[in-house]
């Protein structure tokens, strides 16, 4: 029988296979996107993470798993500092300042979705909130073994890929899965079926976010 999390994919299936397909993915792996897009998203993403890593400490607090509590604590920190070291590199190189990045606004799409995890978190419960932070996980996993055979021809592009096709990051994706597949064990019907929207919505909001650096999404 397929588990929590296989079914949670099978839904999220066409969202992803858009993702796979979108522009920004497609010129990325071939070389073409452009470099402002690329500061644009990273720029977004810088905002989008801070939280993503806020959110693992606060669904730790909530939970009693040790185990859980452990994997979700040394995500937060190492979110917080190697997520940070990379994304560090790429800003150096692509000359992204903290000036400039003082005076980015939050596109609605970050914005929304950011939203979406905390609202999962004070409006639902702590399994909700670790099912909404899985496609992160997932999806960029996905992609990076997707683009990881033929790799890109711009350097910051295939350091990008390469990120997400690490051994490490896979073994946090499979440790993700893990954790949602537990949660999801110990609740209800009508709980696992508010964790699945909460990871389909997920899904749409990361497709969204591909298309909200493609056109550099404005608020007007």
């Amino acid at each position: 029988m397929a588990s929590l999390t296989q079914k949670m994919h099978q839904q999220a299936a066409e969202l992803w296979q858009e993702s796979f397909d979108h522009p920004f993915i497609k010129e990325l792996a071939a070389g073409s996107l452009p470099t402002a897009t690329f500061r644009y998203y990273l720029k977004q993403d810088r905002y989008y993470l801070a939280n993503f890593g806020d959110l693992h400490k606060q669904i730790a607090d909530n939970l009693s798993n040790p185990d859980i509590k452990q994997f979700l604590y040394e995500g937060a920190q190492g979110l917080h500092d190697d997520e940070a070291n990379i994304r560090k590199e790429f800003f150096d190189e692509l000359a992204i300042t903290s000036a400039e990045i003082a005076q980015t606004p939050i596109a609605p799409n970050a914005y929304n979705y950011v939203a979406h995890m905390y609202h999962e978190l004070n409006e639902g419960s702590p399994a909700r909130a670790a099912a909404a932070l899985l496609p992160c996980y997932w999806l960029y996993n996905e992609i990076g073994k997707k683009l990881i055979k033929k790799g890109s021809p711009v350097k910051i592009y295939q350091q990008f890929i390469n990120t997400y096709d690490s051994a490490g990051f896979t073994d946090a994706t499979s440790q993700m899965i893990q954790i949602v597949d537990q949660l999801g064990s110990e609740a209800d019907q009508s709980e696992q079926a508010k964790m699945t929207t909460a990871f389909v919505r997920s899904s749409y909001y990361e497709l969204h976010f591909w298309a909200m650096a493609y056109k550099h999404q404005q608020w007007a």
